[in-house]
């Protein structure tokens, strides 16, 4: 049988180059959701392109709620952005972690009560069915996003996040990416229709 030789080092945990692991899995992350997302819009126009009727079967849906809830969510980028530059104080950080929660739990309310206020339900039709899969896709990552910002919040009050400041710029990134990812699916469902 062979001998086996075992090195006297350890591993490298967080990789050994300028970009991290953790890095690299944010980025496979991200490209994963975005993929799910371009396929869920997709659905979208594909159903739509092949609708018998018009398109959506209601009308264009209302903007009454979803734009203000867009700036919410925007603006709460630009305030985590903020927080999360290189250099900024301990207390910074957290008052934007702090706030990009409160600013993202206010986008899943109103989110909540638009879908109260729609006048179908997911099994009515083909639109229903990807109106509520595509919006209820991308509040789960919302939902995601907050979990994260919470436990950030939590390691910059314990300060865990001392030994791995890169964990809050990657928190951020995938804050964005939940951000630029509404934006299409607030272009796809709410202003294509009217030009349409």
């Amino acid at each position: 049988m062979a001998d086996v030789h075992l090195s006297e080092t350890s591993l490298p945990v967080g990789g050994q180059e300028q970009i991290s692991t953790r890095w690299w899995g944010m980025m496979c992350l991200i490209a994963t959701e975005g993929i799910l997302f371009v396929y869920l819009i997709f659905a979208y126009a594909y159903l739509g392109s092949q609708s018998p009727g018009t398109w959506p079967p209601t009308g264009p849906p209302s903007l009454l709620l979803s734009a203000p809830d867009t700036l919410v969510l925007l603006a709460s980028s630009f305030l985590l952005g903020w927080g999360v530059r290189k250099g900024v104080s301990k207390a910074r950080l957290q008052l934007a972690l702090a706030g990009t929660f409160i600013l993202g739990a206010i986008f899943l309310v109103v989110q909540g009560f638009e879908w109260a206020a729609k006048p179908f339900m997911l099994k009515t039709n083909a639109y229903s069915a990807i109106y509520f899969t595509l919006t209820g896709f991308h509040m789960a990552h919302v939902v995601a996003g907050l979990l994260m910002l919470l436990v950030l919040l939590g390691w910059s009050v314990s300060g865990r996040l001392n030994y791995h400041p890169e964990c809050a710029a990657l928190g951020a990134l995938y804050w964005h990416f939940i951000d630029v990812v509404w934006l299409a699916v607030f272009t796809a469902i709410y202003l294509v229709p009217r030009f349409s």
